[in-house]
């Protein structure tokens, strides 16, 4: 556990990269066999794209880094439970494990709202292992948001 918590630590100093640069402070990080093969963090104003998730941007780094389509057998790591679009990038990528730390009542697609997985329609679910980190994650994501709040 000492090591899956490591990569979650990754996931939290991403996280916290993606709110210096003014994103929702959300970080994930790819993990195959033991080795970090991408980490990132949301991107989406940076790039003008809404779909640069930090799931989908390092699912796209690691496929073009291992030269494949599928990311069987590899683990992700993410601050925050994924929305219905990265639930689905994460279950067409074959991803075997999917480590999160906080829960997203609102937009959440895992264990919150459409609950992907559990869909009849769903080709493939991760395993899932929820609350890690948690509180440091929230944290992080409670204090942007306060930010933002007093800026307005």
């Amino acid at each position: 556990m000492v090591q899956t918590n490591c990569f979650m630590e990754l996931a939290l100093a991403e996280a916290k990269t993606a709110k210096a640069r003014d994103e929702v402070p959300i970080g994930a990080v790819l993990v195959l066999d033991g080795t970090v093969i991408a980490k990132a963090g949301n991107c989406t104003r940076e790039l003008s794209d809404v779909t640069a998730h930090a799931e989908i941007t390092v699912i796209r780094m690691a496929c073009e880094a291992l030269g494949q389509e599928r990311l069987a057998g590899a683990d992700l790591y993410v601050t925050l439970e994924p929305c219905t679009m990265c639930a689905a990038a994460i279950s067409f990528a074959r991803i075997r494990r999917l480590y999160y730390g906080a829960e997203d009542p609102k937009g959440g697609g895992v264990d919150n709202g459409v609950r992907f997985y559990r869909q009849p329609t769903c080709h493939h679910a991760p395993e899932v292992y929820s609350g890690m980190a948690e509180l440091d994650a929230a944290d992080i994501l409670k204090e942007f948001f306060q930010q933002k709040r007093m800026e307005d």
